[in-house]
């Protein structure tokens, strides 16, 4: 399983109008194959800052998602949204457990 992990910024007047943008993504994200989970939440200190977490099945269906048309629409977004900054990692991860 992938993981991947981080944040995107944006200025914090922009938020309203991403919020669209950012539902379109997920939801076509989340209906895609080996996607088991995928969301935004915006940090509730930070005005404008956006949590990121994804789960992805294997590196075929990231590849996928990368190649994705609505992932194309989110990247053609950032420039008028002003998403400048964003620190995403992925993470390989063998097994899981509760806490």
């Amino acid at each position: 399983m992938l993981l991947i992990v981080g944040t995107v910024r944006l200025p914090p007047e922009n938020l309203e109008r991403a919020k669209p943008v950012m539902r379109a993504m997920v939801e076509a994200s989340r209906a895609e194959a080996g996607c088991l989970e995928y969301g935004y939440a915006e940090d509730l200190f930070v005005p404008g800052l956006i949590h990121v977490k994804e789960c992805w099945t294997d590196q075929a269906a990231l590849d996928a998602h990368f190649a994705s048309e609505h992932i194309q629409t989110w990247r053609g977004s950032w420039v008028g949204l002003g998403i400048g900054d964003r620190d995403l990692k992925v993470y390989e991860v063998n097994s899981s457990r509760a806490t």
